[in-house]
């Protein structure tokens, strides 16, 4: 059996692929397909960009997919940055950057005002066309400063909960064992077997 995952992302793959290793699935991502497919993220929720990008995906390839979508969202912005976590401070998808905004925006507030949560949600499409969703979140809290050196994305300003450290503070392995993608690996890996036959 042969699934297709979504993502040119070395790192996710790999993880997905160790997950599904013992039950004789060969997981490729979209860097190991021919022709390029491009999808554009336009949707209005993690779920909704999720399932576009596996629903144009399948109907390219005919491969069974799964396909996520992820961000952050602060709770004194509205949910924001949310779907446009990526490219909240512009088209050019700088961390960097996106980290400033958002530690410009939450001067001044405190204790619960910076509350946060990372979402993951992820869609399965079967060879048969069958689909299945789920969704992983891990609370946090955005720091005063960025801490830590692993940077990617927002790590070194969110502290999850529970923890006194930036996810960028955290050891690969350790952010593998409690991240949002891995809750949401979890939650949608007993869906997805019954249809990987």
């Amino acid at each position: 059996m042969t699934l297709l995952f979504a993502t040119g992302n070395g790192g996710k793959l790999r993880e997905v692929a160790a997950l599904l290793e013992d039950k004789g699935v060969k997981v490729l991502g979209i860097n190991d397909l021919e022709d390029s497919i491009e999808v554009i993220e336009d949707g209005d929720t993690f779920v909704a960009n999720a399932k576009k990008k596996a629903r144009t995906l399948f109907e390219a390839t005919g491969y069974a997919v799964l396909a996520d979508d992820s961000g952050l969202c602060v709770d004194a912005l509205g949910g924001a940055p949310g779907v446009h976590s990526a490219r909240y401070a512009g088209e050019a998808k700088s961390d960097e950057a996106n980290m400033e905004r958002l530690l410009r925006e939450l001067s001044g507030k405190e204790g619960k005002e910076r509350s946060a949560y990372f979402l993951c949600s992820m869609v399965f499409i079967s060879k048969r066309g069958i689909e299945v969703d789920a969704a992983g979140r891990l609370d946090g809290e955005i720091a005063l400063s960025r801490r830590g050196d692993k940077v990617f994305g927002y790590d070194p300003i969110f502290i999850p909960e529970g923890s006194r450290r930036t996810l960028a503070e955290y050891s690969l392995e350790e952010k593998n064992k409690i991240s949002h993608r891995k809750r949401a690996l979890s939650a949608i890996l007993p869906l997805i077997l019954p249809h990987l036959n």
